[in-house]
């Protein structure tokens, strides 16, 4: 059972999540070695400790960041797909998709993902709820899911936007993974910095957020915010995703990616 911290908010590091704050910034840290694969215990980590960050006033700004050498987030623990229907998959989507958007929508303050090494999948997700997205020079993304047989959904609502329709396709559909350079290029990451100056780099431009009127910045946040609401095709995001999941294919395409063999489609 989880205990409270004295704020009255859960403890979270069990699930490979923590939560720390200081000068006006607060970091969210993800450390579920080896890869920060995710499990819904938790997506519900993170979407508390953005729920904590929202709540303390003495945080100007919230930074998700990786414990994990190389690694960001490798996305869902696709153990946890294998042999369900898409009714017990929507569970897990609820909370990667709407729960998290919405925790980040309703934030207050601004948020800063620091990327260093591989996001792939949900670990997409989780970058691209923050505001803005800081890269090390060795950052690499990609939309790994087709490969298995399942939908990068919720990608489908948020690339084409950024990178345009035919850039987000061939991304999207053919899995690859792409670097830092590349993603800034499509707009998806905010700045690269070198990877040992990350850490550094972050905590430099969240303590400019985080020096600017708590009031104005939260209204304009929220203006911006309403400006650039998807939250109808995440919802719609949920539903393709778990129904991708409960194909055939799916289900051959994780079970070979488990077995580390390629899949008979």
């Amino acid at each position: 059972m989880r205990g409270l911290h004295p704020d009255g908010q859960a403890d979270t590091s069990d699930a490979g999540v923590s939560y720390s704050a200081a000068g006006g910034i607060a970091r969210i840290t993800l450390n579920r070695p080896p890869v920060n694969a995710l499990n819904l215990d938790m997506i519900r980590a993170i979407i508390a400790a953005l729920r904590r960050a929202a709540a303390d006033d003495e945080a100007r700004t919230a930074v998700l960041a990786s414990a994990i050498p190389q690694r960001f987030c490798a996305g869902l623990d696709l153990a946890l797909l294998l042999d369900k229907s898409g009714g017990q998959v929507r569970e897990l989507l609820q909370a990667l998709y709407l729960d998290l958007h919405d925790a980040q929508y309703s934030l207050g303050k601004p948020s800063i993902a620091a990327v260093g090494g591989a996001a792939r999948g949900g670990g997409m997700t989780l970058a691209i709820s923050c505001d803005v997205i800081v890269a090390g020079e060795g950052a690499t993304f990609g939309y790994p899911e087709i490969n298995i047989g399942v939908l990068p959904a919720i990608h489908f609502a948020h690339l084409p936007r950024i990178a345009g329709r035919h850039r987000a396709f061939e991304l999207l559909f053919s899995g690859r993974t792409f670097g830092a350079q590349e993603a800034r290029d499509l707009g998806l990451v905010s700045k690269i910095v070198a990877d040992a100056q990350l850490a550094a780099s972050v905590h430099a431009l969240a303590a400019e957020f985080a020096a600017k009127s708590p009031a104005a910045t939260r209204l304009g946040r929220a203006a911006f915010m309403r400006q650039n609401d998807y939250r109808r095709s995440i919802a719609d995001a949920v539903e393709d995703f778990c129904k991708s999941v409960a194909t055939d294919a799916a289900q051959e395409g994780i079970r070979a990616f488990l077995e580390k063999r390629a899949p008979k489609w």
